[in-house]
């Protein structure tokens, strides 16, 4: 079998691969080289350089394999590799020592004014009074985000004797308490850190995380780290709060724009910055290099990858079952995180009817997918969904019956939190899914693609006028509504199909209605 390395990646790696395969590096292929080449390779090995789009793919009839060596697949056409049945991987986990060190050294270089007085010595000044630091010990440090990189943070800034916290909801309380972090609610940890480090990736709930709103409930004294994403702060927001005093400084690496020479973040003093240097390390290089070769070798001797980023082949005489259900299992999965409120704590997973006759792992890996969209960097599937499950300590319990009253089959999910449990079901009806559970109230939603606002109320006379009203007022268009509930006079729900999002605004008037108890924008 051949390997085409298409991008540079560590000696360590290539060496890997030359101990099992024909292994050629040619670096810097021209697209139509590359089409002309790729019919002779069974994996192809790229970075963030070179292009595997759909023509390539295509021309690509031995491939078997496309390796990213890295995160990112913005130049992988992923959509194209799985049609074609070839599986594509990625390097999720091998820069996290790199990334956690970088963080915990940008804090270190902000508690004690490295950069400043380095360049000021430099500069011919002696000036030791203007430099006075402060110690981590006894310090709160609020961790945003404890996939594998904020873990290993927690973990690092242990042996400082800080105080830890962390917001993320999709961490069982028991992994985050054996990280020696306590779990709190963003509100609280804006509030009582000392440091704050995000460590999430770059979604629409994410993007402008730590923006002005957020900045205004810090204490004055609080320095802010991020090795993440460069989105996840609002740049300006975070400079005129600096020069303000509303926040003692920051430690940059990520910009919302890359590369980049000319930033607002680079006229403060009190801001340090480097170039995206969280994963620049010869180890990680060599980490991720050997991660990819090893999963290569796996794919091409038919072995499940620890990393495949596309879901895998599902058997013809049980495609026609299983496929519509792996879509109701994301929608499910995706409705309850937006549903759902407080710390994840176990997720039971019921199969009833015909599908409870198959093995349901791809949907069970679906319904985990749907739960972690945008939470995760790491797209699930049924090779991974298990590891990532266990690594962010989520309980997953399974039931499968196969008698099912009302549907052929029919899908239920119940996400428990320290809050409560959101319990959601579905079904496949003329080859769509349909939502035809929401906690105690059965009802037939479609999902379109658009937004549905939910809204938990005591069912009284007026309150749907008063409604779309607020939606009116704003030129936002009701495509359909949905009403039930338990009796009359008692427990209700609402739910509105929406042209287009409801601002907050609005969202708040609602909420602001007599006897309405919840009113909660959802994407379907």
């Amino acid at each position: 079998m051949k390997v085409l390395v298409a991008d540079p990646v560590a000696g360590e790696g290539v060496e890997a691969l030359k101990a099992e395969v024909e292994v050629d590096v040619r670096l810097k292929l021209k697209p139509e080289e590359l089409k002309n080449i790729i019919g002779d390779y069974e994996a192809l090995v790229v970075r963030s350089e070179t292009r595997a789009t759909a023509d390539v793919i295509q021309a690509g009839k031995k491939l078997q394999v496309i390796a990213r060596a890295g995160v990112g697949l913005d130049n992988i056409d992923v959509e194209a590799a799985t049609r074609q049945g070839i599986v594509v991987v990625n390097a999720p986990t091998g820069n996290t020592i790199s990334a956690a060190e970088h963080s915990i050294a940008l804090m270190m270089a902000l508690a004690r004014h490295i950069p400043q007085a380095n360049a000021r010595l430099k500069s011919g000044f002696w000036q030791r009074s203007d430099y006075v630091g402060i110690e981590l010990r006894s310090k709160t440090l609020g961790i945003v985000g404890l996939g594998n990189v904020g873990s290993e943070v927690a973990r690092r800034a242990q042996a400082f004797e800080m105080r830890l916290i962390g917001y993320d909801p999709f961490i069982s309380p028991d992994y985050a308490r054996n990280l020696g972090v306590e779990s709190v609610s963003m509100e609280q940890l804006l509030k009582e850190s000392d440091f704050i480090t995000l460590h999430l990736p770059l979604t629409s709930a994410t993007k402008g995380l730590i923006g002005a709103k957020a900045l205004n409930k810090v204490k004055p004294t609080v320095r802010i780290v991020n090795c993440a994403r460069g989105g996840l702060i609002d740049e300006e927001a975070l400079f005129k709060a600096v020069e303000a005093g509303r926040v003692a400084g920051a430690a940059i690496d990520v910009f919302a724009n890359e590369p980049v020479t000319d930033s607002i973040l680079f006229k403060s003093d009190k801001i340090i910055v480097t170039p995206h240097l969280g994963a620049s390390t010869a180890e990680a290089q060599t980490g991720i290099a050997l991660d990819i070769a090893e999963q290569v070798l796996a794919v091409l001797k038919g072995q499940p990858a620890k990393y495949a980023v596309n879901a895998p082949h599902i058997p013809a005489e049980v495609l026609s079952v299983l496929a519509p259900f792996t879509g109701v299992a994301s929608t499910l999965g995706s409705l309850a995180r937006q549903l759902m409120e407080g710390q994840i704590k176990s997720i039971h997973i019921k199969y009833s009817g015909e599908i409870a006759n198959y093995d349901t792992s791809a949907i069970k890996a679906s319904v985990i997918g749907g739960l972690l969209e945008g939470i995760t960097e790491e797209r699930v599937n049924l090779v991974n969904a298990g590891f990532i499950a266990a690594q962010r300590g989520m309980k997953i319990v399974e039931q499968k019956e196969t008698a099912c009253e009302n549907y052929a089959s029919l899908l239920t999910l119940e996400a428990a939190t320290d809050v409560g449990v959101t319990a959601v079901a579905g079904t496949v009806l003329r080859g769509e899914t349909h939502i035809v559970r929401v906690n105690n109230f059965w009802l037939d939603i479609i999902p379109t693609g658009g937004y549905f606002l939910f809204s938990d109320h005591r069912d009284c006379p007026g309150l749907i006028g008063a409604a779309g009203n607020i939606t009116g007022k704003v030129d936002i268009n009701i495509s359909s509504m949905q009403l039930a509930r338990l009796q009359p006079r008692g427990e209700a729900l609402m739910i509105l199909a929406l042209d287009e999002p409801l601002p907050e605004e609005q969202r708040q008037e609602i909420l602001a209605l007599d006897d309405v108890y919840t009113a909660k924008l959802v994407k379907l």
